[in-house]
This record gives C-alpha cells, structure tokens and sequence, in this order.
C-alpha cells in the first residue's frame, strides 16, 4: 500500500496585498490623478485661486443698483435709471393707481392746484444731479371739471403714466429725487396728496445708484 509523498515543490510566494480600505483609496486616488493629468494635457489649466476672487471684486464695483420702488397714499413709484453714461442717463419713473379708475395729475399742475383742487406729478432731482433735459410722459394731458371748481383741471387717463427725465451727475457724493402726485377717482375721491417724498440717490465713479429712501 502506497502513501501518498508529501510535494517537495515549494509554494508559490505570495506578495503582500493592502487592508481592502487601503486599496480603495488608492484607487480613488490613481483615478483623480489620471483626470487631472489628462485635463492639463488638453491645455485646460485651473486659474490661479486670487483669479476668481479679483473677478467677483470687479463685478461687484461694477453693479450699481438702478431700480427701486415705494407705495404710498395709494400709487406705487418706480423709479430707474437708463442709457447711464459718461456722468449722464434718463431718469424713469412710473406711478401707478393701486385701484382702477383713479388718474393722476399733470406735471404742468400749480403746486397748489386749481383752486386748491390736485397736485402735479412731480419728478425733481436735488443735489450732486441735476436735470439735463426736457420732462417727457407717456400719456397726453385730457381736462376734466370738478364740482365747485370754475376752471378745468388738467390730468392723465387713469391707470399708470411714466415720466422720464434727462439728469447728469455734477460731483460724486449724494443726491435726492423728490417725488409728488396725488391720485383721484370721479367716484371714490381723491387720496391724500404727496409732496417731497425724497428718495436718495449716490453717485460715485461707478456710476449712479438708489440708496434706501
């Protein structure tokens, strides 16, 4: 009876292989490595960091704020800037009725009205801007009688009327706009009138921007 001989060939000699963890974060890394090289080899470079920082400060000296908006005694005035350049630009301003059927007053109004009755749209800069231009709006003047009044009082169509303005800046520094209108309906009345509402204004070497009115 034969028993079997033992295998005098030596094993095979097997390397040392990594914990199962160690593997895989060689693998993530020899993967990164690889998109990285073949990125830089397509000439697709990363922008040195201070790039990106020197960009978001020159956008943000850049933007201006040119809009804003306030409601009050029943008209919401929206004011912008457009075309600003070289120191000079358009004043817009928008006041619209919060309710159908009320109107606004021409810009060409007395300040105290006719016998007392209205007061104008008003759109006047004071300060480091000035006006540049004639006023122009949007709607054409239509005359109505008021009960107890002898004249006719001139106004726009109800709903919104949009006044534009020419202005230039004439020294950086702080400005106002100051806004008056009164709005009236031939049935609901009239709302109290606003005179000087101020809203600020800055100028600066980035041009022109709203502050907080």
């Amino acid at each position: 009876m034969r028993h079997p001989m033992a295998s005098t060939r030596p094993a095979p000699h097997q390397a040392p292989r990594l914990p199962r963890a160690a593997r895989t974060r060689f693998a993530w890394a020899t993967a990164a490595l690889l998109v990285t090289v073949s990125l830089t080899g397509c000439g697709q470079e990363s922008a040195p960091p201070h790039a990106a920082t020197a960009t978001a400060t020159a956008t943000a000296e850049t933007e201006t704020e040119t809009e804003t908006e306030f409601n009050e005694n029943g008209v919401t005035v929206r004011l912008s800037v457009a075309d600003w350049k070289s120191d000079a630009g358009t004043l817009v301003a928008t006041f619209t009725p919060d309710e159908a059927g009320f109107h606004l007053y021409s810009t060409a109004l007395p300040a105290e009205g006719v016998e007392g009755v209205g007061r104008p749209t008003e759109v006047r800069p004071v300060g480091s801007v000035a006006t540049a231009g004639e006023m122009t709006v949007d709607k054409r003047v239509k005359s109505i009688t008021v009960p107890g009044v002898r004249a006719a009082v001139p106004v726009y169509p109800d709903g919104p009327v949009t006044v534009t303005l020419p202005i230039r800046a004439t020294a950086p520094g702080e400005a106002k706009v100051l806004i008056g209108y009164a709005s009236c309906s031939s049935t609901e009345g009239c709302t109290i009138p606003v005179a000087d509402r101020a809203v600020s204004l800055r100028t600066s070497e980035h041009g022109l921007s709203f502050g907080t009115s």
